[in-house]
């Protein structure tokens, strides 16, 4: 899993609230846990016009231009900003492997469904919380400048705007310290590599009929 330390990126405004992980990424496509191949289809209904397919090409599917993901520059967005209870409904790990494919490293909300902001941190990504007010005024300044970059610190835990002003998040330390280490469940396992081979050395010595 790639680390997640400091991001510089334009941020999409997504102005929706209780988007649900099937609008993220529709269950049609959940046809594989390679983690990979989700990015293309990521909130298909709305990011095309026409109904997508297991498998398909997206390249010559029409586009919805009203969709701010089809406009430039935030087709190159790396940070999501968007409303309430993002992530809600199922709790399927293919949303978050969608929205990193497509290019997001960071999504800010004022709240998250629990499933999907754990998921995030297991890939890459960060989720940040802040308040409602914190998030509308954020909206008013992407939306007044169009292609506006955030910076963001996780080691700080600060986020700047372009105007240079800054505002606080708070993240779990765990979280917090598998994000930069770029530690998914496997690599936080596989810290514990000399504590687990000393136990089984020491299992095949006391009983090693167990492993004949």
């Amino acid at each position: 899993m790639q680390a997640f330390t400091t991001l510089t990126g334009i941020v999409a405004p997504l102005d929706r609230a209780n988007v649900d992980t099937d609008q993220i990424i529709p269950k049609q496509f959940l046809k594989s846990i390679a983690r990979t191949g989700f990015g293309q289809n990521l909130f298909d209904e709305w990011r095309y016009l026409d109904e997508g397919q297991p498998g398909e090409d997206c390249s010559n599917r029409p586009k919805n231009p009203a969709f701010i993901l089809n406009q430039s520059p935030y087709d190159q967005a790396q940070i999501l900003l968007t409303r309430r209870n993002f992530g809600c409904g199922s709790s399927r790990e293919h949303a978050p492997w969608a929205l990193l494919e497509f290019g997001f490293r960071c999504v800010i909300a004022p709240s998250f469904a629990d499933i999907f902001y754990n998921n995030c941190f297991k890939n890459g990504i960060l989720p940040i919380i802040l308040s409602e007010a914190q998030i509308e005024s954020l909206f008013q300044q992407v939306l007044a400048c169009k292609g506006e970059k955030f910076s963001v610190d996780l080691d700080k835990q600060i986020l700047t705007m372009g105007v240079g002003d800054q505002l606080s998040f708070s993240v779990d330390s765990f979280y917090k310290e598998r994000l930069l280490k770029g530690l998914d469940d496997i690599g936080v396992t596989l810290e514990q590599a000399d504590a687990i081979r000393f136990y089984e050395n020491k299992r095949k010595q006391e009983r090693p009929w167990l492993f004949q």
